[in-house]
């Protein structure tokens, strides 16, 4: 049985951040991690990040993950990579009373942790969930063929193995990641057919759709796809209007020839792991989903249990990692106490994390992270 002070479950920006932020306070973090290496959604975004330079603005999202990366060997912060989290196992006793919280600190339950094919028991005294979300799919006649895939699964593919999926592609949904995914696929010499959102606007930031638009990549609004052709893999796809109750309008179908169909409809948190844990968890649609209830430093209803990152609500990368940040010093505060120090940098991260979501395409997010404040039990 391994007894880490802070085990992270999940190498992404917000495990990498958190695990950063608690060293610097002199906790001994361990990030365990499903995937060959650690960095998450970082490794294969190759596009510029936005906001401020304190922020990481104008650097790719692959080199930010290198640097994290790097910086995380420099301190020797152990790492598990290839090492997924198969179960949370709670113990629910008191062990004594923290001081900064005003309430007893639990005993911390156990996690399963695959790694080497042997199944391994973590008893952490803090643990931060930090697993991201998975894509959603849609269903439609021909969705199972050889050639339907997910964005993700797509710029996995392109930017971290250097594989095209196809010869041209038809890109479903208009959001970030499906303009910026259409845009690297122009770069890597793939034909993007077209782009189809059922919304009556673009969901994406007005600079990722103005790139494609110049390379002449048509972005069809008030569109869906009714079926995939082809019999052993995908050769094209009927699509068309809809109307206000998102019905097929009739007669508005178009046949698009495409030996790819690529999903980018959106993310679900994954929280399988807190629901183990036994957290407070709340439906909030503008989060993505079920999410579990946190306080302002990213824990949960669970004593000694955080949560940060895309499985708290869908959003940027750059403000998974602020949360990262804040759910890493909060353990620090919940394991070791007050100080100055800390809240002085409490206090500058939370009003990072404030500034970013400030916007306009913040206001989701926004609205999101209210009601879940007003969910508390």
């Amino acid at each position: 049985m391994n007894n880490p002070d802070f085990l992270i479950i999940g190498g992404g920006p917000a495990g990498l951040m958190a695990a950063l932020a608690a060293s610097d306070f002199g906790l001994k973090p361990l990030v365990i991690d499903e995937n060959q290496k650690p960095g998450g959604q970082l490794i294969k975004q190759t596009h510029m990040f936005f906001g401020s330079k304190a922020e990481r603005a104008g650097t790719r999202g692959f080199d930010i993950g290198i640097e994290l990366a790097g910086e995380m060997e420099k301190r020797g912060i152990e790492t598990w990579t290839n090492s997924p989290a198969v179960g949370y196992y709670p113990d629910g006793t008191p062990a004594c009373r923290n001081s900064c919280y005003g309430e007893l600190l639990w005993r911390a339950g156990t996690v399963a942790v695959l790694r080497n094919g042997q199944l391994h028991g973590l008893k952490p005294k803090a643990v931060l969930a930090a697993t991201g979300a998975s894509e959603n799919f849609v269903t439609f006649p021909g969705s199972d063929l050889p050639g339907v895939y997910g964005a993700g699964a797509v710029q996995t593919l392109m930017n971290v193995y250097g594989i095209k999926p196809g010869q041209s592609v038809l890109m479903i949904g208009s959001g970030n990641i499906g303009l910026i995914v259409s845009y690297q696929l122009l770069q890597a010499g793939v034909k993007v057919k077209a782009v189809i959102e059922g919304l009556p606007n673009i969901g994406g930031y007005l600079v990722h759709a103005s790139k494609i638009a110049r390379a002449g990549v048509p972005v069809l609004t008030r569109h869906t796809i009714l079926e995939a052709t082809g019999e052993n893999q995908v050769t094209g796809a009927v699509i068309s209007k809809i109307d206000d109750k998102w019905q097929p309008v009739k007669n508005s179908e178009q046949k698009i020839e495409c030996d790819t169909i690529c999903l980018a409809v959106g993310l679900t948190p994954l929280t399988e792991i807190l629901w183990q844990a036994g957290c407070q968890m709340n439906f909030v649609p503008e989060l993505g989903g079920q999410v579990a209830w946190h306080d302002e430093l990213m824990m949960t209803s669970i004593p000694g249990i955080f949560t940060a990152g895309d499985v708290t609500g869908i959003e940027e990368a750059s403000t998974a990692m602020l949360e990262g940040e804040l759910a890493g010093l909060g353990a620090v505060k919940y394991l070791r106490g007050e100080s100055k120090e800390l809240q002085i940098r409490i206090d500058d991260t939370a009003c990072r994390l404030a500034g970013l979501r400030a916007g306009p395409f913040g206001q989701k997010a926004r609205e999101g992270k209210c009601k879940l404040k007003e969910c508390r039990r």
